[in-house]
C-alpha cells in the first residue's frame, strides 16, 4: 500500500515536471510565432513600434497558455511515460503487481489540477489581458476595424421590447457619431437612427426614423422621432424615449470575441445578452468549452498513458508515440469541427463543447484496458 501510494506520487511528480515543461516550451514557441506576425503588420503601421507589438504579444501569452494546455498535457505525459518505461520502473512496477490504474491516478490528479486551475484563475487573468490585447491591436494595426466596419459604417443593435407587445424586441441601425477603441467604450450618440419595433413573431408594429438617438441610462432619447405605425401612417415628429438595458460597455462585449470574458463573468453576462435580445449561442460555447477543459485534460493524460507505455522489448514504440499525437490532433480537429456546428445551431451547445473530451475518454479507457486486461 505504501509502495502503491510512493509510486503514485513519484509518477504524479514526472508528469506534472514534463507537462509543465511542455506548456512553458509551446506557448512560448507559439508566441514567438504570433510576434513575428505581429511585426509583419506593424512594418507599415507608422504608430505601431517594436515595444507595441511587444506588448500585445505578451498580452496574449495567458491566452495561448490556455489554448495550448491540452496538447501540453499530452506531449508531456507522451514524455514522461516513454521515459519511466524506457527505464523499466513501470514494468517493474506491474511486475510488483501494482495495477496500471492504480499509479495513473496521480496523472489524472495533476491534469484536473491544469484544467482547474486553467478555468477558474488562468481564465480571469487570460481575458482581461486578451481584451486590452485585442483593443491595442485594432488601435494601432487595422485598417477600418471596429464593429461599424462590418455593415457600412452602420451599427445594428437588437433589444427586447418592452414598450409594445411582451417578448417583442427593437432593432436599431444608426450611424455612431464616433468610436471609442481606448477602453472607454462606445459612443452615446448615433445618428440618422432607424427603429423597426417588431412582435414575438416577428410582424412589424411600428418603425420610427430620427436624425439623432441619445442612450441615456435605462433608455434610448429620440429627438425629433417620426413614428410609422402598421397602416403605414406617420405620426407628427416628436420626442421620445425607448426603454432599453444596453450601455455601452454592453454594447461592445456583445461584438467582442468570447474569449475576452472570463469563465466566471460569462454565466452573467449570458443573462444579459439573451434578456437585451442579442444570441447568446457564441457565449453558451465558451462556457461549455471552459467546463469541458478538466475533462479533456483527463482524456489527454490517458491518451498519453495509452499510446506510450508499451514496453520498449515488444517493439513498435516509435510508432506508438506517433499514433498518440495524432490522436491528440485528431482530437483538436474534431474540437474545431464541433464548434463550427454548435456556433451554426446545428449541434446542441452542450455536444459540440463536450464531444471531444468524451471522444478522447472512451479512446483512452479503451487502450488502458487492452494494455491492461488484453
Amino acid at each position: 500500500m505504501i509502495f502503491a501510494r510512493t509510486l503514485t506520487f513519484y509518477v504524479a511528480r514526472r508528469f506534472l515536471a514534463a507537462t509543465g515543461m511542455m506548456l512553458a516550451a509551446l506557448t512560448l514557441l507559439v508566441s514567438l510565432f504570433d510576434f513575428i506576425e505581429l511585426l509583419r503588420r506593424a512594418a507599415t503601421r507608422p504608430d505601431a513600434g517594436f515595444a507595441l507589438v511587444a506588448t500585445i504579444a505578451a498580452l496574449r501569452l495567458p491566452f495561448m497558455g490556455m489554448q495550448i494546455l491540452p496538447f501540453a498535457i499530452l506531449l508531456g505525459g507522451i514524455l514522461a511515460f516513454w521515459r519511466l518505461t524506457r527505464s523499466s520502473e513501470l514494468i517493474v512496477a506491474r511486475a510488483a503487481g501494482v495495477s496500471a490504474w492504480g499509479f495513473l491516478m496521480g496523472p489524472v490528479l495533476v491534469a484536473l489540477l491544469f484544467g482547474g486551475l486553467a478555468i477558474t484563475a488562468v481564465s480571469p487573468i487570460s481575458s482581461a489581458m486578451l481584451s486590452r490585447a485585442e483593443r491595442l491591436e485594432a488601435t494601432f494595426l487595422r485598417a477600418g476595424g471596429g464593429v461599424t466596419a462590418l455593415a457600412g459604417g452602420r451599427l445594428w443593435l437588437r433589444q427586447s421590447d418592452s414598450g409594445m407587445e411582451p417578448g417583442g424586441v427593437a432593432i436599431i441601425a444608426g450611424q455612431p457619431t464616433r468610436l471609442l477603441s481606448s477602453g472607454r467604450g462606445l459612443s452615446f450618440t448615433l445618428e440618422n437612427v432607424s427603429i423597426w419595433r417588431l412582435s414575438p413573431h416577428d410582424r412589424p408594429l411600428a418603425r420610427i426614423e430620427a436624425p439623432r438617438a441619445t442612450l441615456a441610462p435605462g433608455r434610448w432619447e429620440l429627438s425629433e422621432a417620426i413614428t410609422f405605425g402598421a397602416d403605414r401612417q406617420s405620426l407628427p415628429p416628436a420626442s421620445m424615449s425607448l426603454p432599453t438595458e444596453l450601455t455601452p460597455d454592453r454594447i461592445e462585449n456583445s461584438f467582442a470575441s468570447p474569449d475576452t470574458l472570463s469563465f466566471w463573468a460569462l454565466p452573467g453576462f449570458i443573462a444579459v445578452l439573451e434578456q437585451a435580445g442579442f444570441s447568446a449561442l457564441r457565449h453558451r460555447l465558451q462556457f461549455q468549452s471552459l467546463l469541458a477543459v478538466p475533462a479533456l485534460s483527463v482524456a489527454m493524460a490517458l491518451v498519453a498513458a495509452g499510446f506510450s507505455m508499451r514496453p520498449s522489448r515488444m517493439g513498435g514504440v516509435a510508432r506508438m508515440v506517433a499514433a498518440g499525437v495524432a490522436a491528440g490532433f485528431a482530437l483538436f480537429v474534431l474540437d474545431r469541427i464541433t464548434a463550427e456546428f454548435g456556433e451554426s445551431g446545428a449541434l446542441p451547445v452542450w455536444l459540440a463543447a463536450w464531444a471531444p473530451s468524451i471522444a478522447g475518454l472512451l479512446l483512452a479507457l479503451g487502450l488502458l484496458l487492452h494494455l491492461e486486461d488484453g
